[in-house]
């Protein structure tokens, strides 16, 4: 399989047009479908790379101005205690990280309560909550999007 069918697979497993909450020239950042904590997200490159070292110096620095944005919406959505970021690549071979805030306490949004069942071990990332609820990662996403400066929500599209 060529890069930009690999690319082109990613971005449709992890849904992330549809679920972007804001992106850059290099990276996107996308609530993840399957919520392990709630604001689990995606930050993957916008252009196929398999191995991070393929990230260029310029790609590097607009990583670091999603993290910031992405940072802080969550901070002022939910509150997370530390974020995990997670670059497994097992199965995905396309440069990205598994975001996951960390909770030492419950949340409750969207009238459902949230628990960080991995609280304080790594987070237990096949472990879902709410999959049944297929409304909640577009509900996520509007929220993130409300956290967002206006220059960064705007850039979601």
């Amino acid at each position: 399989m060529d890069g930009l069918q690999v690319l082109a697979g990613f971005r449709a497993k992890f849904r992330v047009d549809e679920l972007l909450v804001t992106r850059n020239e290099a990276w996107s950042w996308s609530v993840r479908p399957g919520q392990v904590t709630l604001g689990s997200g995606i930050v993957s490159l916008n252009r196929h790379a398999a191995r991070f070292s393929a990230v260029t110096a310029a790609e590097m620095a607009a990583l670091a101005e999603i993290v910031v944005s992405l940072e802080n919406a969550l901070r002022s959505a939910f509150d997370y205690r530390v974020i995990n970021y997670l670059m497994l690549m097992m199965v995905d071979h396309q440069v990205h990280f598994h975001v996951i805030p960390r909770y030492d306490g419950g949340r409750h949004f969207a009238g459902l309560d949230w628990v960080d069942r991995g609280w304080p071990a790594p987070p237990l990332l096949a472990d879902a909550q709410h999959a049944d609820r297929a409304e909640l990662p577009a509900r996520l996403r509007q929220r993130l999007l409300e956290s967002l400066p206006p220059a960064d929500a705007a850039a979601a599209g």
